[in-house]
C-alpha cells in the first residue's frame, strides 16, 4: 500500500516514524529492539498483533496497534489516504483508562429446558462437564433412558429472572417421572409455583425467549430445536461456562444525580424505556443498574440527561479526546471534508475489512471510529465532531439490529434539528443499516458531505456528559455557518425550558422542591418562582409534581441560556402578618382564603374578629388564640356538633 510518511508524521508529532516492508517477518528484530527500549510503541498493523506481543516477551504495556491497511491503504483512493492514516494514529495515541470489572461465578449447575428427546441428548453431552437437570415442557411420548445419569423432570417455566451464575425460575406443571416408567415416561401429579435456581440455562424449547434481548443475556443459551448444528454450538458453549469470569462494568451509576422520581412521582424514565435487557429497574427516587445483566449497549448513558449513568468503555470525555485528535490531525495533514463513521468491532470492523479486501475500500475522507457499542455515542459527541470540523457523521448498524435502537434514533433526530437550525446543509447525521460491504461502500461514495466549518474548534475538556454537552454545543454555535439563538427540538430531548400558566400557578413551590437540578428556584424573602434554562434536563418532575397542572415541557435549545440570569416566571406580593408584619405567604392566596371563610364557615361568622388569625403568621396565630382564649366550638349548638374524621369514616362504611 502507498504510505505518505510526510502526512503520517502529523499523527505522531512527538514521535519517530519508521517504515518497513516485512516488520512481522524478516524485519522482526527491528521491532524487538524497539520494544526493549521501553518507549511507547504504536504499530500500524493489527493482523500480526499476536506475533508482535509474543516477540515483545515480558513487556505487556506501552505497545498499541492500529489498523492502517484495511481502513486506509487498501482502497482505490489509497494514494490519498495519508491524512486519514495520520488521523488514525493520532486517535490511537490518546490514552485509554482502565475500566471496572464485575466477576460472575458459575459452579456448573445447568438446566436444559426442552420439549423432546433433543433436550435429553444435550444433557447426555454435558453430563460429564456440568451438573445437569433436564426439564421437558408438555412432554409427549418420550422413551426413558435405560440408565438415569441425571434428573429428567417435566415442567414449564412461567417466569425467569437473574443472570449468569444466579438464574431464578418460577416453574409450573412440575412433576418427577415414576421409576416404573416403561416404554414412555409416566409422571407424578404435577405441582405449580415451584422455584428453581441454576447457573446456566440452555433453552431448546423453541418457545418464546425467556428474557428480553435474549442473545445479550450471559449464561442463557437458546437454540432452535429443529437445527442440530445450532444445538451443538449451544452445547459446546455451555460446556465451558464453569468457574469465575470477569465482565466489563459498562456503566457507572451515581444515584444522587438520578432524576427518576421524587415523592413517589415519576419524572425521567429514559433509561428504563431504552434498556433492552431489563438491567435497569426503579429503586425509590432513582433507578438501579444490574452490572451482571447489563450488556453494554450504552443507550442509557447516551440518553441520561443528568450524567447519573455514564459509560466506561471509554468515558465520554475520553471519546471526545480521541475524536478531537482524529479530526484536528486530519485537517493539519491536508485532509478535507472528513466524514466520521462510528462502528463497533463485532459487526462494523469485519464489514470494513471485507470491503478493503474484496472491494474498493473506504473512501479517503471516511474516518472509521471504532467504539464498543455504536449506541453509546451521545449528542455531545455528535456536536463536538461538527465543532471540530467534520462534514458528516454516519452510524454503521446491522441490517437487523440485535435490539431496539430507539435511543440512537432519538439522538440523531435531536442532532439533526440542531445542525439544520445552525445552517448545516444536506443530511449531516444518519445511520447506515447494512450487512453488505459493497452496499456500505456504495453508500459512502454517494455521500455529498456538507461543507465543514471554516475555523474548527480546538477545545479539550473533561467531566461528566452534561458538562461536555453544554461546552460542545456552545462551541458548535460559535463556529456554525448560520448561528441562531433558539432552536426547537423533538420531544424527549434533554434540553429545553418550561411553559407556565401564570394565572393558574398558586406559587405553592412544589416544583422547586422536586426539581433535581436546581433549574426551578424560589426566594426565601418573597413569593417568586425562578427558572434557569441552562440547568433544565426536561426530566418532567416539575410537571408530575405540580398540583395545579400548569407546567408543560418545552424542548428547545437556547444558546443564550448558559450566560443568562434566572428568569422570573411568576412573582406576587407577600402576605404580611397583621400582628408582627413578617411575610408568611402570598397575599392573593390569603385574601382568597379569608373571603371563602368569612360568613361561610361556622367558625368564622361575618364580621367576627376570629378571621384575623388567618392573616397572621404561624407564631402570632398561636399567641392570639392563647391571649383571646379562642374556643373554636364557642356558640356551636349541641344539636349540631362539628363533624369529625370518625364521622366521615363511619358514613363511608355505611355507604360502602
Amino acid at each position: 500500500m502507498h504510505l505518505d510518511v510526510a502526512a503520517v508524521q502529523h499523527g505522531c508529532r512527538n514521535g519517530e516514524i519508521e517504515t518497513f516492508h516485512q516488520l512481522c517477518r524478516a524485519q522482526l528484530d527491528r521491532f524487538c529492539n524497539a520494544a526493549k527500549t521501553g518507549d511507547a510503541l504504536l504499530v500500524g498493523c493489527t493482523q500480526e498483533a499476536p506475533r508482535f506481543a509474543e516477540a515483545a516477551g515480558e513487556r505487556s504495556e506501552g505497545i498499541d496497534f492500529v489498523n492502517l491497511r484495511e481502513t486506509g491503504g487498501w482502497s482505490v483512493e489509497g494514494t490519498r489516504a495519508g491524512p486519514k492514516m495520520a488521523a488514525l494514529l493520532a486517535a490511537a495515541s490518546e490514552s485509554m483508562p482502565r475500566y471496572p470489572l464485575v466477576t460472575l461465578s458459575s459452579e456448573g449447575v445447568a438446566l436444559v429446558y426442552g420439549r423432546d428427546e433433543a433436550a435429553i441428548e444435550a444433557g447426555q453431552l454435558l453430563a460429564d462437564h456440568l451438573d445437569i437437570t433436564v426439564m421437558i415442557t408438555r412432554p409427549a411420548q418420550i422413551i426413558p433412558p435405560t440408565t438415569t445419569t441425571f434428573p429428567i423432570v417435566k415442567g414449564t417455566i412461567r417466569n425467569a429472572k437473574g443472570h449468569f451464575g444466579a438464574f431464578e425460575l418460577a416453574i409450573d406443571d412440575y412433576a418427577m417421572p415414576r421409576p416404573s416408567s416403561r416404554d414412555a415416561f409416566v409422571f407424578d401429579t404435577p405441582r405449580n409455583g415451584l422455584t428453581s435456581r441454576c447457573d446456566i440455562l440452555l433453552d431448546l424449547s423453541g418457545g418464546v425467549p425467556l428474557f428480553p434481548a435474549h442473545d445479550l443475556r450471559d449464561g442463557y443459551l437458546r437454540a432452535d430445536p429443529s437445527d442440530p448444528a445450532a444445538q451443538l454450538r449451544a452445547v459446546l458453549k455451555a460446556r465451558d461456562l464453569v468457574g469465575s469470569f470477569d465482565k466489563a462494568k459498562y456503566v457507572n451509576f451515581t444515584p444522587t444525580l438520578c432524576a427518576h422520581s421524587r415523592s413517589k412521582l415519576t419524572g425521567c424514565h429514559r433509561c428504563l424505556d431504552l434498556c433492552p435487557t431489563g438491567a435497569i429497574t426503579p429503586d425509590g427516587d432513582h433507578v438501579k443498574i444490574s452490572a451482571e445483566i447489563c450488556a453494554g449497549c450504552g443507550q442509557c448513558a447516551a440518553a441520561c440527561p443528568t450524567g447519573a449513568a455514564s459509560y466506561a468503555l471509554p468515558p465520554a470525555d475520553v471519546l471526545l479526546h480521541r475524536l478531537r485528535a482524529m479530526l484536528l490531525t486530519y485537517r493539519e495533514a491536508g485532509g478535507a471534508t472528513p466524514i466520521i463513521l462510528f462502528h463497533d468491532s463485532e459487526h462494523g470492523t469485519p464489514l470494513i475489512e471485507a470491503l478493503a479486501r474484496h472491494g474498493d475500500g473506504l473512501p479517503a475522507n471516511v474516518l472509521p471510529f471504532a467504539v464498543n457499542e455504536v449506541m453509546q455515542v451521545g449528542l455531545e459527541a455528535i456536536a463536538a465532531a461538527f465543532a471540530y470540523g467534520t462534514a458528516g457523521v454516519r452510524f454503521l448498524l446491522r441490517a437487523k439490529p440485535r435490539h431496539d435502537v430507539t435511543g440512537l434514533s432519538q439522538g440523531v433526530a435531536t442532532a439533526d434539528a440542531i445542525l439544520s437550525g445552525l445552517g448545516f446543509s444536506g443530511l449531516p447525521v444518519a445511520t447506515i443499516e447494512t450487512d453488505d460491504p459493497d452496499a456500505l461502500g456504495q453508500t459512502l461514495r454517494a455521500l455529498e458531505p456538507s461543507p465543514a466549518v471554516q475555523h474548527p474548534a480546538t477545545f479539550k475538556t473533561v467531566g461528566k456528559r452534561p458538562d461536555l454537552l453544554r461546552f460542545a454545543l456552545g462551541e458548535l454555535h460559535r463556529v456554525a455557518p448560520q448561528p441562531v439563538d433558539v432552536i426547537a427540538l423533538p420531544a424527549g430531548a434533554p434540553l429545553g425550558a418550561i411553559s407556565l400558566n401564570v394565572e393558574g400557578c398558586t406559587l405553592c413551590l412544589s416544583c422547586v422542591s422536586a426539581c433535581p437540578t436546581g433549574a426551578l428556584r424560589d426566594d426565601p424573602d418573597r413569593p417568586v418562582l425562578k427558572f434557569i434554562e441552562d440547568a433544565c434536563v426536561q426530566c418532567g418532575l416539575c410537571q408530575s409534581t405540580c398540583p395545579e397542572k400548569v407546567i408543560t415541557l418545552k424542548p428547545q435549545i437556547d444558546f443564550r441560556a448558559v450566560r443568562a440570569q434566572a428568569a422570573i416566571l411568576k412573582e406576587e406580593e407577600p402576605a404580611l402578618c397583621i400582628r408582627c408584619n413578617k411575610p408568611f405567604g402570598i397575599k392573593s392566596t390569603i385574601d382568597k382564603i379569608a373571603a371563602k371563610l368569612e360568613g361561610r364557615h361556622w367558625m368564622y361568622p361575618e364580621g367576627d374578629q376570629r378571621l384575623d388569625v388567618v392573616r397572621m403568621c404561624a407564631d402570632c396565630r398561636v399567641i392570639a388564640m392563647s391571649e383571646e382564649q379562642f374556643d373554636p366550638l364557642a356558640g356551636v349548638s349541641e344539636r349540631a356538633p362539628p363533624r369529625t374524621t370518625d364521622d366521615y369514616l363511619r358514613e363511608r362504611e355505611r355507604k360502602g
